[in-house]
């Protein structure tokens, strides 16, 4: 009996465009991926001990090369939705990067705050400097801008971009990091065991690693967690700012029954898909990572579905992929220690605040001592509100270093201890002094820190002039860590910001120093509204407390 031919083994096609993607995927699989044993399992979760963060951590890290990151070839993944089986899969445990598909797991979280309704789709995200300032592809909006939650999953489905999906990362979470631990316990927590996230949007790192398994994982937990979003990933196109961006995903109204989901491509990667497909009655999800091309990856993915499609259940028997109650424990007992740590520091800063409080005297800058976020704004405390007994029992205070400013003389003191100021002792004739920069001054001056009536009639009034006369024109000297909350294209503007950041927020830091800094990009000038003055955890506090109060503002080293 004559050996059967290789065509008379093959399943035969439907139609045109089905027997072009069989015969393409036959050559494409023959010189670029070797045999492989298909293997049909169940799509279950890896034991504990193979898949900790730990260790996704360290094989990361054991390899580098020219690029960042490691290009670790090709793995795919096919499963059956309805029973949760793997129809087909090569290499789907080993890790490789995500690029792009990452903003799959951005956009889950982003979905999460619609649903639970702190975010809105009309409402308004802030592009901070960082987020502006990311490779491309993203849309180019300048920081200080904004963008609506609508266009923004617009934006990250079609272009890709990765500046909003920073922008998506700062206004959740406050800042890419915090969100991208977010991201990664949200994946341990929907069994996405060998995955970790160092950004938001894909771009290189050794660290951002997952597998074709988890990818499939995350593909199917979206769209049954979120139906009503997951409508987003087959937006075919998105018109912004007079652009029309196009859909990466080129099978989209090409392979019958796509519905999504994303494309990723940096050089570590190369070129991933993952995609889901619904056709009578059938569901699978797929994903290929590794292609060599575009073209490649494509082909490859047209003929896995094309041939996996028909071999799935019509029937949904699987359960829905679900968070694993353990993992959402050990994320809220981390976060009750974080705030508990938190509040702890806190009240001892508080302590040594009110300890140094009781010593100021009141020439003292208000910007050199950190006081807690939760005292509430007063001015300084009055000289006379000091024991007298103890004013001439300890010695004098020296005011902090001041950028701009001259410290006081010890003639200074000793003259305000006898009750004549400074500036009547330059009047009598004093001598010029040396400054610390070098400079000559006729006399010590004293540095007044006026308080800055924060009512609202105050701000109705005068209130933004006030606060405008003691705003800085440039970055204060002394370092630490601050909060900008805008930035415009007119100085008086940033003040008024800043005016109704104090005006609007309760508690806000006695510490916090308020100024504008003129910065010009290209023929455009901005000034940014900032608060200085502030140490770390403050910082984050005041601005996650001003998110609240519907401002959009990030911190920063200063």
């Amino acid at each position: 009996m004559l050996r059967s031919r290789l065509s008379d083994r093959l399943p035969r096609p439907r139609s045109l465009a089905a027997t072009f993607a069989t015969i393409t995927t036959i050559l494409v699989t023959l010189s670029a991926i070797p045999a492989e044993a298909r293997r049909g399992h169940h799509f279950q979760h890896r034991s504990d001990s193979d898949n900790r963060n730990s260790a996704v951590k360290a094989r990361a890290n054991a390899v580098s090369d020219a690029v960042v990151g490691e290009h670790r070839g090709f793995s795919a993944i096919v499963v059956d939705a309805n029973s949760g089986r793997a129809l087909y899969s090569r290499s789907e445990h080993e890790l490789r990067h995500p690029a792009s598909v990452t903003k799959v797991m951005t956009l889950y979280l982003l979905f999460e705050q619609l649903e639970q309704g702190r975010l809105r789709l009309d409402s308004p995200l802030m592009i901070s400097q960082h987020a502006a300032a990311q490779a491309p592809s993203k849309l180019g909006l300048r920081p200080g801008q904004t963008i609506s939650v609508d266009n923004a999953i617009k934006a990250v489905v079609t272009k890709s971009a990765n500046d909003i999906a920073c922008a998506i990362a700062e206004n959740v979470a406050g800042d890419e990091h915090s969100f991208a631990q977010m991201m990664t316990r949200k994946a341990h927590a929907l069994g996405m065991r060998n995955t970790n996230y160092e950004n938001a949007s894909g771009l290189p790192d050794p660290n951002q690693v997952t597998t074709a398994y988890d990818l499939a994982v995350l593909g199917r937990a979206i769209q049954e967690r979120f139906p009503r979003y997951y409508r987003y990933f087959s937006t075919p196109s998105f018109a912004y700012n007079g652009a029309l961006h196009r859909n990466h995903n080129h099978l989209l109204g090409q392979v019958e029954g796509m519905d999504g989901i994303k494309t990723g491509y940096t050089r570590a990667s190369g070129f991933n898909l993952l995609t889901s497909v619904r056709r009578r009655g059938h569901h699978i999800v797929a994903v290929v990572m590794g292609g060599k091309t575009a073209y490649t990856r494509d082909r490859i993915m047209a003929g896995l579905i094309e041939e996996h499609i028909d071999g799935g259940s019509s029937v949904r028997t699987a359960a829905a992929v679900s968070e694993d109650p353990r993992a959402l424990q050990a994320q809220e007992q981390l976060a009750a220690e974080r705030a508990q740590r938190a509040a702890r520091a806190a009240e001892r800063a508080q302590q040594i605040a009110a300890e140094r409080l009781a010593y100021a005297e009141p020439q003292e800058d208000a910007a050199a001592e950190p006081e807690p976020f939760g005292r509430q704004l007063s001015a300084p405390v009055p000289a006379a509100s000091i024991p007298p007994q103890e004013s001439a029992a300890r010695p004098a205070v020296r005011p902090a270093f001041v950028s701009g400013g001259q410290k006081r003389t010890a003639d200074a003191a000793d003259s305000e201890r006898k009750g004549a100021s400074p500036s009547a002792k330059a009047r009598a004739g004093a001598t010029p002094v040396a400054a610390r920069d070098g400079s000559t001054t006729s006399g010590a001056q004293k540095i007044d820190i006026m308080p800055v009536s924060t009512t609202p009639s105050a701000i109705r009034g005068n209130g933004a002039k006030s606060l405008a006369a003691k705003t800085d024109a440039v970055r204060p000297g002394r370092p630490g860590w601050m909060i900008q909350i805008g930035a415009t294209d007119d100085q008086e503007k940033a003040n008024q910001l800043l005016a109704r950041a104090r005006s609007q927020l309760q508690g806000f830091p006695a510490t916090a120093r308020a100024f504008t800094e003129k910065v010009q990009r290209g023929s455009e000038t901005l000034y940014r509204a900032r608060f200085a003055g502030l140490e770390e955890d403050t910082a984050q506090s005041a601005c996650k407390a001003l998110k609240r109060s519907g401002f959009s503002c990030f911190t920063t080293k200063n």
